[in-house]
């Protein structure tokens, strides 16, 4: 059974930092590209970043310079650097798995390519 935990969301001040992370469990998630989305209630989820087994990255424009997605394959662990967070940084934060190897050219990541996902945390950045 495949399971993604994220973790390290918060409520912080625009500027500020925070790193998230996603242990992933029941899946050879080195293999695969694996991305980060957000949400906002009331809309639709929106690609943040992708990275894929040979270490190529996805930035959505809104986030360049300013977040780095990484991954620990010894941790399982799938890690979002968000640095200089901004207001409208503020929404609920999931990983996901897309079960190629290579993620796709699209920018931003796409939902429906990626097919197992973890349940989200709440990020909060206030001006």
């Amino acid at each position: 059974q495949v399971q993604l935990v994220e973790s390290g969301g918060g409520s912080v001040q625009e500027g500020d930092s925070l790193r998230l992370s996603c242990v992933v469990s029941g899946y050879k998630y080195s293999m695969y590209c694996m991305g980060w989305f957000r949400q906002v209630p009331g809309t639709g989820r929106e690609g943040v970043a992708a990275l894929d087994s040979d270490g190529v990255r996805i930035y959505t424009d809104s986030v360049k310079g300013r977040f780095t997605i990484s991954r620990d394959n010894a941790k399982s662990t799938l890690y979002l650097q968000m640095n200089s967070l901004k207001a409208e940084d503020t929404a609920t934060y999931y990983c996901a798995i897309d079960d190629r190897t290579y993620c796709s050219d699209a920018n931003p990541p796409i939902e429906a390519e990626f097919h197992y996902w973890g349940l989200g945390t709440q990020v909060t950045v206030s001006s």
